[in-house]
């Protein structure tokens, strides 16, 4: 499986020649989305969710599934025809790949902020070989084998030792930083030094459009 992490949120997985796209937001470039074949959508949230993208993206393949909570779905109705509804604790097939739903929650802003629903997702490629989408939650997937984790760094709803925890709890082979857009230059050092130093795993940054296997 081949993973490319797009700026802020945004992953496409590969498995020969099936492509697998998560969160294509309002600050991830368009071009994740060429030649996709299914979409995942952990919540409604701009920087996770570009109508727009997808609906331009869905007029060149017409083929594209899209998978996301009940409660997103409402706002897709742009995309009708094309929308799978999943919930917690589910499992379905994208593209190809095992993906099983965990969680349920964004977490919390503000008590004064209404929370939205969040879905994160974990992916199997059939050989072993998972990555694990949290979207805007520190939900561990209790019980299952995570290889790749992408952690949440940066963002209204977190604090860094927050996140140290969560890769602590998951325990992944490596971890690489997700929803990182909104930190300067001096903050993404700062904060990777603090991860790679406490995270007690493998820990990198990828900048827009790297790749890993």
């Amino acid at each position: 499986m081949r993973v490319t992490k797009y700026s802020h949120a945004c992953l496409r997985l590969e498995n020969d020649d099936a492509v697998l796209v998560i969160d294509p937001g309002a600050f991830s470039e368009r071009v994740a989305l060429d030649g996709v074949d299914a979409v995942l959508i952990t919540h409604e949230h701009v920087d996770h969710l570009d109508i727009d993208a997808l609906a331009d993206a869905l007029a060149k393949r017409p083929n594209i599934a899209v998978y996301t909570h009940p409660e997103v779905a409402t706002k897709l109705t742009a995309l009708d025809g094309v929308v799978t509804t999943v919930e917690s604790g589910q499992s379905f097939s994208a593209a190809g790949f095992a993906v099983r739903a965990y969680g349920g929650w964004h977490c919390e802003i503000h008590p004064d902020v209404p929370r939205v629903v969040n879905l994160g997702f974990l992916v199997d490629d059939g050989t072993g070989d998972t990555v694990y989408h949290p979207g805007d939650s520190f939900d561990v997937p209790v019980g299952a084998h995570v290889d790749t984790l992408f952690v949440p760094i940066s963002g209204p709803w977190l604090k860094i030792s927050e996140s140290v925890d969560f890769v602590r709890a998951i325990a992944p082979r490596r971890a690489y930083a997700l929803h990182d857009a909104l930190l300067s230059n001096a903050g993404l050092k700062l904060t990777d030094a603090n991860m790679a130093k406490l995270a007690r795993c493998e820990y990198g940054r990828l900048e827009a459009g790297s790749s890993l296997k």
